[in-house]
Parts: structure tokens; C-alpha cells; sequence
């Protein structure tokens, strides 16, 4: 008997080893039979986890954009996990009560919280007979959200009987519960347990409630019914392309079924090898830009009946009244058949006089370190040579970043509101993407920023500022180019895409409009409206060998794509920096974004039969 619970106990520490490798230290699990020994464990901690106090039904939490969330360890010895998986769904401040034991009360602490509205606090089963922790919680509760995580016996429940706030309760004390309950309050795991005996005159046998999952679960492959060692091919994939230089690092991310099954970091920031690659970077997402924002925009704007994509572009857009843009519809431009050409002249065209080293009221356009564009040049000269262009070729397929200008100038006149705005107050922040967005040194320090180019044009290794040289002169906010985003961020937004508008709890989208636009539109080409789609010419490959025919996303000069695969339930994110130092075409060359499609769609296929 001492030797089967010896055993177990082993198995137990070699599974949570595991699991916390999966997302502590970046790494993602691969070993198929220890995965099913620790997703066993954790299913039977999900199974049996326990909601109370939900009577308002603010489990799982909603309106995330409205909420500043801190955590609060009483005493828990497993809030490095527990606080990792709160910072996939929202940005968590953490706080411990042993940083305060020298002051007696607990008064610091919550003076500390005063500007938080939303207080998760975890504590061990052992430390809820602490009055100065349960006096604590309840003065929390007078002025905030406050929801308690409890670990441990259920004897600790009686201390909370007059407690009006959502508690969570499971029996283990465990790192795997320490990933689970913060799942369960964001929704990323649904719960329906009940009280099976009575522990105190408030919590009787039956209390309970029941959630649904409604927002991505980070679990393991096998959760999704994927076998890990299927997708050992990812690390040989990625290493083949770091060592051919094709990019000096990236980050692959896949969601199956609503479940981030696999995200993993390779390589260096540079091929310096200084600084690793990290879940959390943020990368430039080039092209991508043009799905992940402009095109939400212009779905948003649709469903809200405030844009017509048969319109035209002299509907919305006073200056293109005189030109021969004017009769141009928001349906030709979305789809790359309005005849523009594919860019505009940028850097070459600058004259001295159009920039300078230092920020004035004349050069106010941020460029890059040391370089500001002078007052008006986009209206002056960009935006009149888009207008101007030479069109060509209306009716036929040419890629154009122009058109996608042109769409930003057509929503940001509905809206009033800048893109970069715009598209954070209706999408980012209420999904809780914590690094999506253009700008990304307004809010991010340059280490937590992929560089990508040295580039020649402004004599700087790119770092923060848009690679795109239309969107750099354009102040870094553009149609086309200039959002960046970490890889977490966009599996939220298309899992989002993928349920077909919904997340969260939240319709950000209509079903009818995610539809329309992100199938065939066009009668000359594969692509959706916006979205870039599978090519039916199967010698292409495009973007996989083993991709559905309903498959939509996009790419990013960059070296990134994202690809949503409906058959199969999946997101696949690929983000990598493939033109630093200098543009390389090594990465498409070698077909490594369609080749890990390939290794994952293998994998989920071989988990059907």
C-alpha cells in the first residue's frame, strides 16, 4: 500500500513537472502517455471544482475592457502558476500578503488595491481560519469585485459564510489546480459540480453553479484528441529554419476546438543570439494588419449597417470625388479588384526638407528614432498620390496595399474615430488582447518588441517602428500595415472568428457577416473580403499542402500568418521576424508556415481515425 501511494505520488510530481513546463517555461509538453496520465488529473480536478456565491452570474467575467484585475496571494503556494494562466486572459497585478507580515494588518495591502475594481484572491484551506485574512477579504468586498479561489479541505469553507462574493473551491492544493480555477473564472473551462455533503450552515450539500466554457482553454494536445508526438515535427521544422537563417526566431501557436493545444518559442530577438524569444513578444504583423484590423473594422461597420461594401469609394470620401477613384466600390478594394496599383513611391520621394532629427510642431510625424515627417505630408503628398495612381487593371486580381489606405480613409470618415482607436476600444480591449495594436513603443518597452530590419531608408535597426515603409511615413497607422500583436493575442481574435463572432460571452460580429466575408467573393481569385483564402490550384500548396477548402487568414511580409481552418476547428499562428536583418526569402522558400500547417493538420487528422 505504502509503495502504490509512493507511486502515485511520483506520477503526480512528474505530471505537474510537466504541465508547468507547458506554460512556465515556455515549452510545450511532447511526451503523448505522460500527457494522458496529467490530463486525467487535471480533468478530474475541472470535474470536481466548484462555483458558490454566483447568483449575479459574474463567473466567467465578462467585460474584460472594463476591468483592472489584480491577484492576491494569501499564502498559496502555487501562484506562479496560478498567475500565469490569469495573464493569458487579461493583464493581472499580483500581490502577496507575506510582502506586508512586517506591518502586522494587512491595511498596506489594501491600500495598494485601491485603484484595482476586480480582486482575485487565492488562499489555502489552512490559512482561511485567519481572522486578519478573512477581515481582509471582507473590507475588500465593500468596494470591490472580489473572488475568492479556495484550495483545500472543504472545512475551510465555513470561514467564508458570510461571504456574498463568487467562490471557487476545489480540494486539491496542487499546481494543476492552480491552472485550473483561473480557467474557470475567465471561462476557459465550464463548471457543474455541486456540494456533495454540507460544510457549514451556508454551504449545504447541492449548492453550486454551472458556467460554460466561452473563452480559450490552454491545455494539452491530447485535450483536443491530438497526440503530441505528432507534432514533434514543429521543433524540427523551426530549427531547420533558424539555422538557415531564414528568420532568427518565432513563435507557433495552435488552437484546436477552441483549445490552445500547443505554443511554443524558438530562436533569438537577433541572430546575436542575446535575447531568447518569448511567448509574450510582440511582433510586426505586416499584411496581417489588413484582417486583424481594417477588415474587422469594415465587418463591424457592415453589421451596424453604417457601410455598404457596394458603395462607393466617392460615397464616403470627399476627395476622391474628382478622380477616377470615386466610382470604385469598398467591394473592389477589399477583394483587390478596383485596378490600383500595388504601393506608392515612400522614401524615395522625401526631400530634405520633409523631415528632420528633431520633434516639432512642423515635424510632428514620428518616423523612427531621429526622424519626424513635416506637418500634413500624408495629405499633401501621400494621400493625393493614392488618389492619383494610375488605374490600370479594375475588374483584374492585383494585390494593392493602396486599396487598403483607401478602405482606412473610408471607415475612419464613418467612424470619426483614428483606426488605431477604433479598432482597440471595439475589439482588442474588450477581448482582452493585451499587446495587439499599432504603436507598440507607446505602451511596451523595445526588449518585449521583435526588431525586424536594418533598415537603409532610415539608417536604423527597426525596433517598434512598422517595418512597411508606406505605413512608417504614414505614422506608423495604416490600412494595410502597421499593427503588431503577440501570437496569444491573435489566436483570441480568430477563436473569436472562428465561433463565428461570438467570444467571451460577447457578439462582437454577426454570424452572417463572418460568413460573407471570409468566403470565395470573388469569380477571379481565391480571396474572401479581406481575408486571403485557399488557393483550388492544389500544385500552389496554398497556404498548406493539407489545407481545407474553407480555410481563411492571412500573411505578413514579416514572416507571419494566421490561418483558420473551420473543418478542423482550428487557429494556427506562426510569427516570426524573417527580414532581420536585412529581407531574406529563405523563410517562403522553404515553405515553413505551410509546412507546420502541414505537421498540424497530419496530426489532428490522425486523431479522427
Amino acid at each position: 500500500m505504502e509503495k502504490k501511494s509512493m507511486k502515485k505520488n511520483n506520477l503526480l510530481g512528474l505530471t505537474t513537472i510537466s504541465f508547468l513546463t507547458l506554460f512556465t517555461f515556455t515549452a510545450c509538453a511532447q511526451d503523448h502517455k505522460q500527457n494522458e496520465q496529467t490530463l486525467a488529473i487535471l480533468n478530474n480536478i475541472s470535474s470536481n471544482t466548484i462555483l458558490l456565491n454566483n447568483h449575479d452570474n459574474s463567473i466567467p467575467l465578462l467585460d474584460l475592457d472594463k476591468k483592472n484585475i489584480a491577484s492576491v496571494n494569501l499564502n498559496f503556494s502555487y501562484q506562479q502558476a496560478f498567475d500565469s494562466l490569469l495573464n493569458k486572459y487579461a493583464k493581472i497585478t499580483s500581490f502577496a500578503a507575506a510582502d506586508y507580515q512586517t506591518t502586522g494588518t494587512l491595511n498596506n495591502l489594501e491600500d495598494d488595491l485601491k485603484y484595482f475594481n476586480t480582486v482575485v484572491v487565492t488562499i489555502p484551506s489552512g490559512s482561511a481560519g485567519d481572522s486578519r485574512n478573512i477581515s481582509f477579504i471582507r473590507s475588500l468586498t465593500k468596494s470591490k469585485k472580489v473572488i475568492v479561489c479556495l484550495f483545500g479541505e472543504g472545512r475551510g469553507l465555513a470561514a467564508f459564510d458570510d461571504l456574498k462574493a463568487p467562490l471557487i473551491w476545489t480540494d486539491q492544493n496542487t499546481p494543476l489546480a492552480a491552472m485550473v480555477l483561473p480557467q474557470v473564472i475567465f471561462g476557459g473551462i465550464g463548471v457543474s459540480k455541486k456540494l456533495g455533503a454540507t460544510y457549514s450552515p451556508k454551504y449545504i450539500g447541492g449548492s453550486g453553479f454551472s458556467t460554460f466554457a466561452t473563452r480559450l482553454k490552454y491545455t494539452l494536445p491530447e485535450d483536443a484528441g491530438v497526440n503530441a508526438n505528432n507534432l514533434r515535427d514543429i521543433d524540427d521544422i523551426a530549427a531547420e529554419a533558424i539555422r538557415a537563417q531564414a528568420a532568427p526566431g518565432m513563435v507557433v501557436l495552435v488552437a484546436k476546438d477552441g483549445k490552445v493545444i500547443f505554443n511554443k518559442a524558438y530562436g533569438h530577438h537577433t541572430y546575436e543570439k542575446i535575447q531568447p524569444d518569448r511567448l509574450t513578444d510582440i511582433f510586426d504583423l505586416a499584411s496581417m494588419t489588413k484582417i486583424t484590423a481594417t477588415t474587422m473594422e469594415a465587418m463591424k461597420l457592415t453589421d451596424e449597417g453604417k457601410l455598404s461594401i457596394d458603395s462607393t469609394l466617392g460615397s464616403y470620401v470627399a476627395l476622391a470625388r474628382p478622380t477616377d477613384k470615386n466610382t470604385l466600390t469598398v467591394r473592389e478594394l477589399l477583394l483587390h479588384q478596383a485596378g490600383l496599383i500595388p504601393d506608392i513611391q515612400t522614401f524615395g520621394k522625401i526631400k530634405p526638407s520633409d523631415y528632420s532629427s528633431d520633434s516639432s510642431a512642423l515635424f510632428p510625424t514620428k518616423v523612427n528614432e531621429n526622424y519626424y515627417l513635416r506637418k500634413n505630408y500624408f495629405k499633401e503628398v501621400m494621400q493625393p498620390d493614392m488618389l492619383n495612381s494610375p488605374l490600370r487593371t479594375r475588374g483584374k486580381y492585383v494585390y494593392s496595399d493602396v486599396g487598403m489606405c483607401l478602405i482606412q480613409q473610408v471607415i475612419e470618415t464613418i467612424t470619426t474615430i483614428p483606426e488605431n482607436l477604433y479598432v482597440e476600444e471595439h475589439f482588442y480591449n474588450p477581448l482582452g488582447m493585451q499587446t495587439t495594436g499599432f504603436l507598440p513603443l507607446h505602451r511596451f518597452k523595445p526588449d518585449q518588441i521583435i526588431p525586424t530590419e536594418n533598415d537603409k531608408d532610415r539608417h536604423a535597426l527597426l525596433d517598434g517602428y512598422v517595418h512597411d515603409p508606406t505605413a512608417g511615413l504614414m505614422g506608423g497607422v495604416a490600412g494595410h500595415a502597421g499593427l503588431f500583436g503577440s501570437a496569444n493575442d491573435i489566436a483570441i481574435i480568430y477563436q473569436m472568428m472562428l465561433n463565428k463572432g461570438s467570444y467571451g460571452g460577447k457578439e462582437y460580429l454577426k454570424k452572417s457577416t463572418v460568413e460573407l466575408f471570409t468566403s470565395k467573393q470573388s469569380a477571379i481569385s481565391r480571396r474572401g473580403l479581406g481575408f486571403d483564402r485557399w488557393d483550388p490550384d492544389l500544385t500552389k500548396k496554398y497556404p498548406s499542402e493539407l489545407a481545407s477548402p474553407q480555410t481563411y487568414g492571412h500573411t505578413g511580409y514579416t514572416g507571419t500568418c494566421v490561418w483558420v481552418d473551420p473543418v478542423r476547428g482550428l487557429v494556427y499562428v506562426l510569427l516570426s521576424n524573417r527580414v532581420n536583418p536585412v529581407v531574406s526569402d529563405k523563410l517562403i522558400n522553404m515553405r515553413i508556415r505551410g509546412r507546420v500547417q502541414d505537421v498540424i493538420n497530419k496530426a489532428i487528422d490522425k486523431g479522427k481515425n
